[in-house]
């Protein structure tokens, strides 16, 4: 008996896992309710009330609130403008001639409210909570090449007095058939409004239960923005940091402003420079390594400047300090770039070949990367490759994709003064020739430098920051250690 107890246990405990089942008593259960339970709590709400305009796949949010029942509570007009002629006629035109964007859902929001609000009179319904609904998506094609991606938000109240809130997310699908993109369009637009009106108090959990009841692969949230009174608190640049924690996105993007962004929208048909670091913090040598690889990569054939972005890029790996992403830190990494003008990108990418790899999605022009020697021959190491049929052959195969190069800022050697560059670094014995073929080939360019500045390491400027020593001021470009003085940032006290 004792044996079939041990087996019965383990085989249901194998099956919880497998399924990914979490039963009630389990340490992290947390009960997620059905789509139709969502679908339900909203429509038996009676103070919710509002509109769904849906663009390009079908009727699949508001489908759900209609088949659960009582809906003519919740739904004052639901419309699909599927034809451009009748969709432009309500919302406009589009200069660039596209529907599937912010700019389309915005307009779709603002002016569906602006209908709700002057039909449905407020004085006859002082208790209605008012929303509108809103995506506009493309699915994927008959030839199976363009996977389809859509925008999709919401603006809404909580009170009738309150100002309107808006959550706006952009999503890819990853799913080869439209039917079942379709389907996940439809869930994940009931978890959206359900989150936005019993979960806006707790944004982090209202992102994560986006994909309730959905395959983790079938759908990607590259962008998301929260705005309004229900989300003065929120920071847009953690909620981005969340996005790629969990594994919604590969990598998200936000601009000097600190506004996340679509990475489509930066990336697209651009030539590319990116600087992988850790920005603990930024240093004067950062700052050269940026300088003089963009000036290199300008002149660059076919890289003129009007088509070329700039982008710092920050992996999970570089962003954690005791094991755990600090969000404090993290931040003030983030406040730094953007202050000089940078656009940040935060990657799940810590092999340089998957961070090509999802740069060539967006652009078969020029790429650049800018890295130091200790970095550049890390990525000789073969064990870094294990995972890949093809090995390093096939990792530098993508790295060098679009016309690659690699501009290499020098490390000082510390034994005899002199410095370490392309041509006197030091590899394994195995991979000389391999290395050799890239170099004789000008896929790699030494950049020039200032010599005071290779003994600069940020790790050094972060324990002086953190024990209160001078010195450091000069090592960072103007006007940063003024604002981690001011805004303690690093330790500093």
């Amino acid at each position: 008996m004792i044996f079939y107890s041990f087996l019965l246990n383990n085989l249901c405990n194998f099956t919880k896992k497998s399924m990914n089942i979490i039963l009630p008593g389990d340490k992290d259960y947390e009960p997620r309710p059905s789509v139709q339970r969502k679908s339900l709590r909203i429509n038996l709400n009676e103070n919710i009330y509002g509109t769904f305009v849906e663009i390009g796949a079908g009727q699949e949010v508001a489908r759900n609130f209609y088949r659960v029942g009582a809906a003519s509570g919740t739904i004052a007009k639901s419309m699909s403008a599927y034809d451009k002629a009748f969709s432009d006629s309500i919302y406009g035109e589009e200069d660039n001639g596209r529907y599937v964007t912010q700019n389309r859902l915005d307009k779709m929001l603002n002016h569906e409210m602006n209908l709700l609000e002057k039909r449905i009179l407020r004085d006859k319904n002082p208790d209605k909570f008012f929303f509108v609904y809103a995506n506009t998506v493309a699915t994927i094609d008959f030839a199976k090449k363009f996977k389809g991606h859509g925008w999709m938000g919401i603006k809404f109240q909580t009170d009738p007095n309150d100002e309107y809130s808006e959550i706006k997310l952009h999503l890819r699908f990853r799913q080869n058939e439209a039917k079942l993109q379709q389907e996940s369009l439809g869930i994940m637009g009931v978890n959206l409004i359900y989150g936005a009106f019993y979960k806006h108090n707790e944004p982090l959990k209202l992102m994560k239960y986006l994909t309730d009841h959905l395959d983790d692969q079938s759908i990607e949230i590259d962008t998301i923005n929260f705005s309004g009174p229900l989300f003065k608190g929120v920071d847009n640049r953690l909620i981005s940091l969340e996005l790629v924690r969990l594994g919604m996105t590969d990598a998200v993007i936000f601009d000097e402003n600190g506004i996340n962004v679509l990475p489509a929208h930066v990336l697209y048909k651009k030539n590319i420079l990116t600087l992988r670091g850790s920005y603990r913090p930024i240093t004067k040598v950062n700052e050269e390594m940026f300088k003089k690889s963009l000036e290199a990569f300008l002149k660059e054939k076919k890289v003129k400047e009007e088509n070329t972005i700039v982008v710092f890029e920050l992996t999970l790996s570089n962003l954690r300090s005791t094991g755990d992403i600090d969000d404090a830190d993290y931040l003030d990494r983030a406040k730094l770039l953007c202050s000089m003008g940078h656009k940040v990108m935060i990657s799940n990418f810590s092999e340089y070949f998957k961070l090509v790899q999802y740069l060539t999605t967006y652009t078969k022009k020029q790429l650049g990367l800018t890295m130091g020697v200790r970095n550049f021959i890390e990525i000789f190491d073969e064990k870094y490759y294990d995972n890949l049929k093809g090995g390093i052959l096939e990792a530098f195969g993508n790295i060098f994709k679009n016309n690659m190069k690699i501009y290499l800022y020098p490390l000082l050697d510390q034994e005899n003064g002199g410095i370490i560059d392309s041509n006197n670094l030091k590899l394994e014995d195995n991979m000389k020739e391999f290395y050799k073929f890239f170099k004789v080939n000008n896929k790699i360019r030494d950049l020039e430098f200032n010599m005071e500045f290779l003994e600069i390491f940020s790790k050094d400027i972060l324990k002086q920051i953190k024990n209160n020593e001078k010195g450091w001021e000069d090592k960072v470009p103007e006007g940063i250690s003024e604002m981690i003085i001011k805004k303690k940032m690093f330790g500093y006290k």
